[in-house]
């Protein structure tokens, strides 16, 4: 009888993970001549065509066997619809390990799910700790840890904060699997160029801002702060909009706020290949995304994060990375003292966020844990 696997993911970010590391499984599955079944499960909490079937189709990820349709609404009445609809679907299945990823309300669903159940739970992006206990993203993964059987650090800082915790059993370094995902979905220098040309910008000749976490989004004073950045930041500027913070910016600001900036183009949010190439050929990035830090950091582009602390503190430590808030005076300031767009020695990338191979060694763990 095959070993059953079920992955539960949702969201655009966790997308990128499970494109490299599903793939890795399925490949050391066939490589060990392992009967594997892989279920893989889609939340919806990403419902939205541009955040997430558009990453499906770009990454190659197989269709889902199971769409649960749980998006939309509060985060807890999210998270209540994943678990009812998540419960019949793991007793009918039966699987030998749950696998999520990341710290989102699928996340949260996914493990509380498997937990209730008895079915052990592997988590890939273990450890990652910002200290702000009422931060959702801060609540459902440090829950997701003490869950967990299998805990798949990116960083040694991550396995350090687990350590702190009482947590050691069934900890491994493993790296990080959206730098797999990157050297695998970038997309080459000619259609990086083809993608620029499209948006009207030159390399190096504008910035890229993100911004969608409910810290910076979900208040009238977080929104008047961000338009204040956006108003500041120099050069040209293009802004992905995620549908949260486009709806938040009319509600709390109005329809014609984001026309009003100079300089400024918001758009609607971009596929994966086209986000890439933005980010790899920005003069800078200003963003609230834990993923756009370490892809920056990857691609050798200047960072700023719109936020007080960061999870991935080793960005900031390289250099890479400075943290600015909402605050306009301290965006500026780290605009001038980060480097210049460049080439990271990979001796730099690899003690800070781990070496290359992170979805292999996390795709060998899981199948000699399914395999025992």
């Amino acid at each position: 009888m095959p070993a059953t696997l079920l992955t539960v993911f949702g969201t655009r970010p966790q997308f990128v993970k499970v494109s490299a590391v599903s793939n890795a499984i399925e490949a050391e599955a066939r490589r060990r001549r392992m009967r594997l079944r892989h279920v893989v499960v889609d939340t919806g909490q990403h419902w939205d065509d541009r955040l997430a079937g558009v990453f499906e189709r770009e990454l190659g990820i197989r269709r889902p066997d199971a769409h649960l349709s749980a998006g939309g609404g509060s985060a807890l009445s999210q998270v209540s619809r994943m678990l009812a609809r998540l419960e019949p679907l793991l007793e009918k299945t039966r699987p030998d390990l749950v696998l999520v990823y990341g710290d989102t309300n699928s996340t949260l669903a996914g493990a509380l799910a498997a937990a209730r159940l008895g079915i052990p739970i592997a988590h890939v992006e273990s450890g990652l700790r910002s200290f702000v206990r009422n931060q959702p993203e801060e609540v459902n993964r440090a829950v997701a840890d003490r869950l967990s059987t299998l805990l798949f650090c990116p960083t040694r800082t991550a396995v350090a904060n687990l350590r702190r915790e009482g947590i050691r059993s069934g900890v491994v370094l493993s790296g990080d699997a959206m730098r797999d995902a990157l050297a695998l979905g970038a997309p080459a220098p000619a259609e990086a160029r083809a993608i620029l040309s499209r948006f009207g910008v030159a390399r190096r000749g504008y910035r890229l801002v993100t911004a969608h976490r409910a810290a910076n989004t979900d208040s009238r004073e977080a929104v008047t702060s961000l338009l204040a950045v956006l108003k500041a930041v120099p050069k040209p500027a293009i802004f992905p909009m995620h549908p949260r913070t486009a709806s938040a910016i009319r509600r709390f600001a109005g329809p014609s706020a984001l026309s009003r900036i100079e300089n400024l183009r918001a758009i609607p949010p971009v596929g994966y290949r086209e986000m890439i190439a933005l980010e790899g050929n920005a003069s800078a990035i200003l963003t609230d995304s834990g993923g756009v830090q370490k892809e920056a950091f990857w691609l050798g582009v200047p960072c700023v994060t719109l936020r007080d602390e960061t999870e991935w503190v080793e960005t900031v430590k390289a250099g890479w990375n400075a943290l600015a808030g909402l605050n306009p005076a301290r965006v500026l300031r780290a605009l001038s003292s980060l480097p210049a767009p460049g080439r990271v020695p990979e001796r730099v990338l690899a003690r800070a966020l781990g070496p290359k191979g992170a979805s292999r060694r996390i795709a060998r763990q899981i199948l000699g844990f399914l395999d025992d």
